[in-house]
């Protein structure tokens, strides 16, 4: 079935036309002699397309009109109108009409407006799809992570998504900080409009001002047409500059011009293009020494850096590697189709006694590449690459804890996270893995702080 249609018209022999045109075409048609009976179906059934005619007893189109938006933005209304009524017709655009279609009908015009609008109905729902997935990838309470070093990001983003200053985020590579610059703008009054992210260590220099602040045709050999910079091209929302440091120190002055007077000058062009974008801006290197060492401009880092979101490395957060870890296992399972029920807790223990070099992306690619590999149910110890386990017969567990009782305490909570992972949350069955009594399992938690 291509559509549901309902189609509202007093005359029988349009009606009936109409139904044996588009049921031949793959059309659920409803037909109905009158503005009342449409409203009536309206009510008790979703339509894709109303046609509708515009004069009819009781309830005119307009009438059927204003009912259809009330009880659904959805649905199309396509409004049938003689010549002497187009005026008509026209008023009934601007009220939410999605077309209109002059008597007598051409049913091969019907066709095609009709598959116009249905086309562009599909479009409008997917692009709602997309931004509600990335609404929900990217808001804050979805970035993965409880311990306290999370916390005080997830703080700090949603103080400062409120705001339009400019934000610089720090951290080492793979620590997630496009993540948080796009939780900042998806939390944000711009949300809706776009987020553009550029890696400023990623182009070749002479191309960079291109990228920035955009170019006119023929401003260089390659400048075919005219293209707008990144300031320009998110108007309305928020730039992403990764790797900020790489700036060459030449056009570190242009861009601490733009970011003062809110304004671009093409290369190429005299004239300059006002735009309301907010800059969030990201390193891994120490920005104060890239200062000291006269590698980047100072007057520039204070405009960048309004308000600082430092980024903790991995080591510094191990209780939330279990979180990433089950995550990521989610994640692949679903985006490899794989089923695998969890993570024992020896593999575990190899991923809490690691050295993450490579941060959280580097934990995303060691789970990707053991859901892939892996042939039990449960991710195993056998399953992860030779570095990690050979981990897990260090003596040092590298808990960030110097005493034994709380080693094992960081370590009890993991544990027990697992296992109720594995049971989906069933703290019965979780306890009989565990061998130890519910009463028990329940205190254990309340005494390591696992919500229910």
């Amino acid at each position: 079935m291509k559509g549901s249609i309902l189609i509202a018209d007093d005359e029988s022999g349009i009606r009936e036309s109409l139904t044996i045109v588009l049921e031949d075409e793959g059309y659920q048609c409803t037909a109905v002699e009158d503005g009342k009976a449409a409203i009536k179906a309206i009510d008790e059934h979703s339509f894709d397309i109303i046609i509708s005619d515009l004069k009819m007893p009781q309830v005119d189109g307009l009438g059927v009109l204003e009912h259809a938006l009330q009880k659904s933005s959805e649905t199309l209304t396509i409004i049938i109108t003689a010549h002497a009524t187009v005026e008509t017709a026209i008023r009934a655009l601007r009220k939410g009409a999605a077309d209109y279609i002059l008597k007598p009908l051409d049913f091969d015009e019907v066709l095609i407006r009709i598959e116009n609008l249905l086309e562009h109905k599909n479009l409008i729902q997917e692009n709602k799809y997309l931004r509600e997935q990335i609404d929900k990838e990217y808001n804050f309470n979805h970035i993965i992570g409880e311990s306290p070093e999370m916390k005080r990001v997830y703080k700090m983003v949603e103080r400062v998504s409120q705001a339009t200053s400019n934000v610089l985020i720090t951290g080492q590579s793979g620590t997630g900080k496009e993540l948080v610059a796009r939780a900042i703008h998806s939390n944000s009054d711009r949300a809706k409009n776009p987020f553009l992210a550029i890696n400023c260590g990623a182009i070749p220099e002479n191309l960079v001002e291109s990228e920035l602040f955009g170019h006119k045709k023929g401003a260089y050999t390659g400048a075919d047409s005219d293209k707008d910079g990144i300031f320009v091209a998110a108007n309305g929302g928020t730039v992403f500059l990764d790797e900020v440091a790489e700036i060459p120190l030449n056009l570190q002055v242009n861009l601490l011009r733009v970011l003062q007077e809110r304004e671009v000058k093409p290369v190429g062009s005299n004239k300059t293009i006002s735009f309301d974008t907010r800059i969030i801006s990201a390193t891994n290197k120490d920005l104060g020494k890239e200062v000291a060492n006269d590698n980047f401009r100072d007057d520039l880092y204070y405009r960048l850096n309004v308000v600082e979101i430092s980024l903790p490395p991995l080591q510094q957060r191990r209780d939330d590697i279990p979180l990433l870890a089950h995550h990521f296992l989610q994640k692949y399972n679903k985006e490899l189709k794989r089923n695998l029920k969890g993570i024992t807790s020896e593999a575990m223990g190899a991923m809490m006694a690691y050295e993450w070099k490579g941060q959280v992306r580097e934990l995303e690619n060691v789970i990707e590449r053991a859901v892939l590999l892996s042939d039990g149910d449960y991710l195993a110890l056998e399953d992860l690459p030779a570095s990690l386990r050979k981990s897990a017969g260090d003596q040092d567990f590298s808990m960030d804890n110097d005493k034994l009782d709380e080693a094992m305490q960081v370590f009890e909570k993991h544990h027990i996270q697992s296992v109720l992972k594995r049971t989906d949350g069933n703290k019965s069955e979780a306890a009989r893995l565990l061998g130890i009594d519910p009463s028990t399992l329940y205190r254990k938690m309340e005494r390591l702080g696992l919500s229910e």
